[in-house]
């Protein structure tokens, strides 16, 4: 387990139970108390937790970790679905993709698309996008056109939010908005933690022909603070085998098209 991977899971327990001994942390996690304490030190820097003798105790912990922390969470079945949701692409269309570590192994799914590459007379592909790592990574390929909405960094997600994203997401058309999402629930909708993500993912969605969401299986049935957009708005659904057979079949017999992406595959 490398140390995001450490990390990710030391906060995890901590939002869970609010404090952890190091021994405890060290036997659960199945590294040295050296190893353990180093971590309580470096997260105590970085104001996430408070140090106590012999431990931590959760110190302004958010329930939306930090994306740099949320790397370590379902990696192999947020590429498979990353890939997946891809696969839906067109050249030349317009596309959105919003923020979070599952859109953005989408974003990198459509960089290493040789076939969506302009040719004589046609256009390339145009991604819109309010998340600055996605920008950064999509910006070296020369076959992809990049625009980046305006707005105020948002450190958790380097998403940009606010009113100043709004004016050019307004004056846009999409073809597809893939919008990476912190639950998705028959009734409830689309949903994120943050008020401020959804408003802009709202936004997209009302921009868009269509509206993709990408969600892990672990986040299928589940609710958020802020609501994204209704299941009605929702036109495709990509996840893993991970999900509830019977959530999956509500969205299908609500239209919806769902594509699951089996295990290992």
């Amino acid at each position: 387990m490398d140390r995001y991977a450490r990390w990710n899971t030391l906060l995890e327990i901590l939002a869970e139970t609010g404090r952890i001994t190091v021994e405890d942390a060290a036997e659960r996690l199945g590294v040295s108390q050296a190893t353990i304490r180093r971590d309580f030190d470096q997260l105590s820097q970085q104001q996430m937790i408070t140090r106590t003798r012999g431990g931590a105790v959760a110190g302004g912990i958010s329930y939306d970790l930090p994306l740099r922390y949320k790397t370590a969470r379902h990696v192999e079945e947020k590429h498979r679905i990353g890939t997946a949701a891809a696969g839906l692409v067109s050249p030349g269309q317009v596309i959105a993709l919003n923020g979070g570590t599952t859109i953005t192994e989408v974003a990198r799914a459509l960089a290493t698309r040789t076939d969506l590459v302009a040719t004589p007379g046609s256009t390339g592909l145009t991604i819109v996008t309010n998340a600055l790592n996605i920008a950064n990574e999509l910006i070296v390929r020369p076959h992809l056109k990049v625009v980046v909405v305006g707005g105020v960094v948002r450190p958790q997600s380097y998403e940009l939010i606010g009113p100043l994203a709004a004016p050019i997401l307004r004056e846009i058309t999409l073809d597809i908005a893939f919008l990476g999402v912190d639950a998705v629930d028959i009734k409830l909708g689309a949903t994120s933690h943050h008020e401020g993500e959804a408003a802009i993912n709202a936004l997209m969605a009302a921009r868009a022909r269509k509206v993709v969401v990408i969600a892990d299986g672990s986040k299928i049935g589940g609710h958020a603070f802020a609501r994204i957009c209704p299941t009605d708005r929702i036109h495709t659904l990509v996840t893993d085998q991970n999900a509830s057979k019977d959530q999956l079949r509500a969205f299908e017999e609500a239209g919806i098209r769902v594509i699951v992406v089996l295990n290992g595959r």
